[in-house]
């Protein structure tokens, strides 16, 4: 199949309304669309509207247009994530021993519906909407889009693989702990997390009712705030429903980690993203650096404090009668909340408003947050050996954020080189949200994010990008080592200016010795790409004293390279000031 385009839910409606298209041609397409990319994914869903199902819905939305109706969403395809009720659909919160069949629509669907949006089906998610990362599921893991080897994110995983490859122009997920956000930085999209209490979460399975919200993923912010007309109602028949007062942020600031305090795991790239992206909101305001120690406590209570009984509290009654039904690490994650005493939630309720406290404080400082929205990405497998240590990390900035009643909008900011996304999470004060949109905008203005990388429809094979500095240069002595592996020549490019170059002693044939060195300068070096098994090859034959450690490159990315123990340096010649080993061997010739 090729790649498919992304769709845009206003330009969709603003055609059918014009006449320009209708909503059974948009149904048509879509149907399309999804027969095709049912052979890459087709675990991103576990139920669908049958065929003729979903050209009746489009043949109603036609009819309406053409009585006059006012939809605002017409002949929008649209997804909505398992845990949230659809008439005529299971909801299964991915869990078959759970399903049951809603009566009615969750009052999100029903209001989608009335604005003439189409109900495509229901989407994949971590069990119980009970991670980060979408790989807990009997239904299959949905994956990246854009890499199948690693992680699409979760909770809401099937929701963000559907808006990425371009079969809905949105798709409902759920937040509790970043749900709405993770997927959303993986896949490249916007998720827009409301206000608690700003959408109805009536007809949503809970995770942790007092902090869930529901969200959306969009392609643009315009689609995000269409969503937000449609969907942002008091609703009575919701306790947790409130009426939305949408407030501006004050910019005197904008705050950030502090350097000391920020996690990345490993991932050089995403350090250098989020360097990236703050260059680029550093010219709408000032960056500030704050304390994050306040927001991670409150982080805490969410998953080693008492709100795990109220996850624990949501499923009671099968964890109770059929445990074996829920998934282990799921399990394992809500299992001792039945151990969570009356006092231990009273203290973690006062302890949270001491947090609470705390933050609204820090808004007086700062108008908005502009967090990574993870540090790093992971493989599918890696998850899979590292359940909920690798799940605990996508968590590290997301997890506060609903516990402290703030409104949220994660944004892309840059591609890592395997294709995954990278973002950033615009954070503000409850009812803030239409303000962070704005903010959002002001953002992508300001930025030159390149453009999206192509769709992953067959799974990418795994590659390393590895600098070489001396004999494995092109025409040198061992370049052989990497033609025989079928390396792919990426560029000649520079080190970063922090690298010395020495001539080894009595090497055979002569080779050089890269060492790491604030006082150094850029050094010239080849890049080329390698399949994971042929790298890790390449690696056995690397002899002592030489190593293969990370390099950075001018332009701050880092990949695999030559590096040096510090015996290479015994007897060894500084050949810095000669910029790369080329020279060098143009000398001593």
């Amino acid at each position: 199949m090729s790649a498919m385009n992304r769709r845009n839910a206003a330009t969709i409606a603003a055609a059918v309304k014009a006449g320009w298209t209708s909503a059974v041609a948009v149904a048509e397409e879509t149907l399309a669309r999804l027969a095709a990319y049912d052979a890459v994914q087709p675990q991103i869903w576990i139920s669908r509207a049958a065929p003729e199902d979903l050209l009746a819905q489009a043949r109603a939305v036609d009819a309406r247009v053409v009585a006059g109706e006012v939809l605002p969403l017409a002949g929008v395809p649209f997804a909505v994530k398992d845990n949230i009720d659809v008439a005529g659909f299971a909801t299964t919160a991915a869990c078959p021993a759970f399903a049951y069949r809603p009566e009615a629509s969750a009052s999100v669907v029903e209001r989608l519906l009335a604005a003439g949006a189409l109900c495509i089906g229901k989407t994949n998610l971590d069990q119980f909407a009970t991670g980060l990362v979408g790989t807990r599921s009997p239904y299959g893991i949905p994956r990246n889009a854009y890499n199948l080897n690693y992680v699409s994110g979760g909770s809401s995983s099937g929701s963000s693989v559907a808006v990425a490859a371009g079969l809905v122009s949105f798709a409902l997920g759920t937040d509790t702990a970043g749900s709405g956000r993770v997927p959303a930085a993986f896949n490249h999209l916007i998720g827009f997390k409301p206000s608690k209490g700003r959408w109805s979460t009536k007809g949503l399975v809970p995770a942790c009712r007092t902090l869930d919200c529901i969200t959306v993923f969009t392609d643009d912010t315009a689609d995000a705030r269409l969503v937000d007309l449609v969907l942002a109602e008091y609703d009575a028949g919701d306790p947790y429903s409130k009426l939305s007062t949408d407030q501006p942020i004050r910019l005197p600031a904008i705050g950030v980690p502090r350097r000391d305090q920020r996690v990345w795991f490993g991932d050089a790239e995403s350090e250098y993203l989020y360097d990236r992206a703050l260059e680029r909101l550093g010219t709408l305001a000032p960056i500030v650096e704050i304390d994050l120690e306040p927001l991670k406590e409150a982080a805490k209570l969410l998953y080693e404090g008492p709100w795990v009984a109220e996850r624990t509290a949501a499923i009671a009654s099968l964890l109770a009668e059929n445990p074996q039904a829920i998934d282990e690490t799921v399990r394992a994650v809500v299992e001792p909340g039945t151990d969570i005493s009356a006092v231990e939630v009273f203290n973690g309720i006062y302890r949270l408003a001491d947090l609470k406290r705390q933050a609204d404080e820090m808004w007086t400082k700062v108008g908005m947050l502009a967090f990574p929205t993870t540090g790093t990405t992971f493989r599918v497998r890696e998850l899979q050996a590292a359940p909920i240590a690798l799940n605990s990390n996508l968590g590290a900035y997301t997890n506060f954020v609903n516990l402290l009643d703030m409104a949220a909008v994660a944004v892309p900011a840059g591609a890592r080189a395997n294709g995954t996304g990278f973002g950033i999470t615009l954070i503000g004060p409850a009812d803030s949200d239409m303000a962070l949109l704005a903010e959002a905008d002001s953002y992508f203005s300001a930025s030159d994010l390149p453009s999206l990388p192509p769709l992953d429809l067959e799974g990418k094979m795994q590659t390393v990008k590895l600098a070489v500095v001396g004999a494995h240069l092109k025409d040198m002595p061992l370049h052989w080592q990497l033609t025989s592996r079928e390396a792919t020549f990426v560029g000649a490019f520079q080190t970063a200016p922090t690298y010395k170059l020495y001539a080894m002693a009595d090497s055979v044939p002569p080779k050089p010795a890269l060492v790491h060195d604030e006082s150094g300068a850029s050094i010239a070096v080849e890049v080329y790409e390698l399949g994971v098994a042929e790298f890790g090859s390449f690696v056995v034959e690397v002899p002592a004293p030489l190593a293969i450690g990370t390099v950075t490159l001018e332009d701050g990315t880092s990949v695999k390279g030559f590096v040096a123990e510090p015996r290479a340096m015994t007897g060894a010649r500084d050949i810095t000031e000669l910029g790369g080993w080329r020279a060098y061997i143009a000398q001593i010739a």
